[in-house]
């Protein structure tokens, strides 16, 4: 039974104010530590109130691109300063709604927060380069032009700091924006975008609709007036994105996960090794793109490493992520649980040898949530299930070699190139891992999951559109280069 609390309806924002969607049609967003408990009531909008947004944001998109860009950014810092007012009921929200451990909750925010000064002071920032002409009596230069309209579709695993830098980005370089937040973490997004409008942006350069990824998500696909669309989730429905707005001439960018890979050499710090496996691997309950998911251990330190491994996973303390003290909270929603067992059922089937957890965890008052046991593997083949699709859970596959060469082969077998790591003290390890490995994050020494906000941030192979984000190569996405050539 449903706990009924009286919690709050959260609407949509559209035009620089919030208005429920046309059929006034709501839905529960849910705690995964216990789904009895109501966080709030998120609208499920239709097309006529993306249609609102759209038009919004169209007519708002002209004003906004004339003021200067340290215009733009000064709203920017604005909206940090606000977010960073609420950093704590924005940070406890996104761990009752998401499941992630407070402090992890607490340290996205802040993140987002840095992430919007950055942008901001983007604003600053040159956006050309004069380039001589061979006309003696001519002047040629670059600039930036936006793209117009860009539609924000954003998943649920870090809902702060995956939406505020897309958008960050897109306003500080004259765009406006039409967000869709992932349903289940809807409230959690109103929340931030109650920080955009605390900064007073203009109405239409901001817009926010929530609602299923097959009605909104599609008709920002499919809209004419949306001239761009940056998207971070799946893999299928991110080729489906890019189909969509290929097909009409939208500019896209995706970002579509990982199946990143740990390399333990046979001369790493395997204290160094273990922990950072752990943290990459099942901190946010492996929710993360650039999760560790597979173990190359060469053979020589394999027992070893797995002694160690185990010896601290069995210390980790599961729960709801409220509680201090707690190390790994719930799967996000109870369809994620069931992606996450049901792996674990096929890397059993196909002949893996589950060494630790596989199981629903029920006990201590924890069967009203989504929580299931780390769990590790060994006996795994690289054409194994387990192996090769993103699980998006705390799964671990360990896999013995002989050499560094057969563990980077073994690593680049995979349709996913998004980041990997390994931990060596050889320099010529080190060196041929960079250069050999395919993945757009390459980590030494450090764990597989993590990327500076100022740093570029996206995957080779089917990890995503061959596009960056974060840093200044968001410049690249979200404008146009216009060469201007003037004659005296």
């Amino acid at each position: 039974m449903t706990v009924k609390t009286d919690v709050k309806t959260y609407l949509n924002y559209v035009n620089g104010a919030w208005v429920p969607s046309q059929g006034s049609v709501t839905e529960p967003s849910l705690n995964p530590a216990d789904k009895r408990q109501i966080v709030g009531y998120v609208q499920k909008s239709g097309a006529e109130d993306l249609e609102q947004a759209v038009a919004a944001a169209k007519k708002g998109q002209r004003a906004w691109r004339k003021l200067a860009a340290p215009v733009r950014g000064e709203y920017l810092y604005k909206v940090a300063n606000a977010l960073e007012k609420r950093l704590d009921e924005i940070a406890e929200t996104m761990t009752r709604e998401m499941g992630k451990t407070l402090p992890e909750a607490r340290g996205e925010t802040a993140r987002g927060i840095a992430i919007l000064r950055y942008y901001a002071g983007e604003g600053m920032r040159k956006v050309g380069d004069v380039i001589p002409s061979t006309d003696s009596e001519g002047l040629m230069f670059t600039t930036r032009a936006p793209l117009g309209v860009v539609g924000v579709i954003t998943p649920w695993n870090f809902p702060v700091a995956i939406p505020i830098w897309k958008i960050a980005p897109a306003l500080v370089y004259g765009n406006v924006v039409v967000f869709k937040p992932a349903q289940e973490t809807a409230v959690t997004a109103a929340k931030i975008i109650e920080c955009f409008d605390e900064a007073g942006l203009p109405p239409g350069v901001i817009n926010m609709v929530t609602g299923p990824g097959s009605v909104i998500g599609q008709g920002i696909i499919d809209h004419p007036d949306i001239n761009g669309i940056t998207f971070t989730g799946s893999d299928t429905v991110g080729k489906r994105v890019g189909q969509g707005a290929l097909a009409r001439g939208a500019k896209y960018q995706l970002e579509m996960g990982g199946k990143n890979p740990v390399i333990v050499a046979d001369d790493a710090d395997l204290d160094l090794a273990v922990e950072a496996t752990i943290s990459g691997g099942l901190r946010s309950t492996g929710q993360k793109c650039t999760a560790t998911s597979r173990v190359f251990i060469q053979s020589g330190v394999y027992d070893a490493f797995k002694e160690k491994l185990l010896a601290k996973i069995v210390q980790l303390t599961i729960g709801d992520g409220m509680q201090d003290g707690i190390w790994m909270g719930p799967c996000a929603s109870e369809s994620q649980l069931k992606t996450v067992l049901s792996y674990i059922e096929k890397g059993k089937a196909e002949g893996a040898t589950l060494i630790h957890g596989g199981r629903r965890l029920t006990e201590n008052g924890l069967e009203q949530g989504f929580f299931v046991e780390p769990t590790v593997f060994e006996n795994v083949t690289s054409d194994m299930t387990i192996a090769q699709e993103e699980i998006f859970g705390p799964v671990l596959a360990l896999i013995k070699v002989d050499t560094l060469e057969q563990a980077i082969e073994l690593a680049n077998d995979v349709r996913y190139g998004l980041s990997a790591s390994i931990f060596t003290q050889n320099i010529g390890n080190i060196l041929s891992f960079i250069g050999d490995i395919e993945a757009g994050l390459v980590r030494v020494n450090a764990e597989s999951a993590g990327v500076e906000l100022q740093a570029p941030f996206g995957g080779m192979k089917q990890s995503s559109s061959h596009s960056r984000e974060q840093g200044q190569a968001a410049i690249e996405f979200f404008t146009s280069i216009k060469t201007v050539f003037i004659k005296a």
